[in-house]
């Protein structure tokens, strides 16, 4: 099992200039003790937020002589196929990939540590010998009604997905929202810590939400659910107003 996704344009995973880019991909590390592991929901969200931190940091951003360290990569990454990869760690695994470049988003209980692009066979060895597999996380109760002023990354209610994978889906809706935003919007929402719900939505609204012309990731097929399928509608306030 893998976690490596794109936000596509595309229903499908057709060819395009993007393919013929050097690849690259978003690594997300969430910190899962056997003891105390962090409920679903908290780390979807976090993990949301963590990529929207990572895409408004000022070492991603400026040209020039005004570039951050880490906005050349950024760049090539953002051409290429937006994939996101999230692994587990615990323990000095945590540790040990703490102690690399990146940054590191707390939740309720979650932790995530979102670190720049790298190329998609050459991840630092602290990171590439981390599990994909095991990301399964449960919600021991109901996270309850979103905010009803905030972003809200819903989920397709027709797709099981593992934690991990709808870590990177929920990343995904957040970045297809972040590229949508007005400059001032942006601005707001980082100023707001990019407050943000994720929920599964409602069957019956689910279509809806598909066709209300909000973002919608389309997943490109590379694991666990098929290509084109919808995976999550990215309903930003500041969207809808437009």
């Amino acid at each position: 099992m893998s976690t490596q996704d794109t936000p596509s344009a595309s229903p499908f995973h057709d060819e395009s200039p993007r393919d013929e880019a050097p690849q690259f991909v978003l690594p997300l590390v969430v910190r899962i003790e056997k003891a105390d592991p962090p409920a679903r929901t908290d780390a979807l969200e976090t993990a949301a937020r963590a990529v929207l931190v990572m895409l408004s940091d000022e070492r991603s951003l400026g040209e020039g002589d005004d570039e951050g360290e880490w906005a050349r990569v950024m760049r090539d990454w953002q051409d290429a196929r937006i994939r996101k990869v999230v692994r587990r760690a615990r323990g000095a695994e945590w540790r040990k990939a703490s102690a690399l470049d990146g940054i590191t988003v707390t939740g309720k209980a979650a932790e995530v540590r979102v670190f720049p692009p790298v190329p998609l066979d050459g991840w630092p060895k602290e990171l590439a010998k981390l599990q994909v597999s095991g990301t399964d996380l449960d919600d021991p109760a109901d996270p309850g009604a979103p905010d009803p002023l905030a972003p809200v990354l819903w989920l397709n209610p027709d797709l099981g997905m593992s934690a991990g994978k709808a870590m990177a889906q929920a990343g995904h809706g957040a970045q297809l929202a972040w590229w949508e935003l007005s400059d001032a919007d942006r601005k707001a929402w980082r100023e707001a810590g990019f407050a943000l719900s994720v929920r599964t939505a409602n069957p019956a609204a689910w279509r809806e939400l598909t066709l209300s012309g909000l973002p919608v990731v389309r997943d490109a097929g590379f694991t666990e659910i098929a290509p084109g399928s919808c995976t999550v509608v990215a309903d930003h306030p500041a969207l809808r107003a437009g």
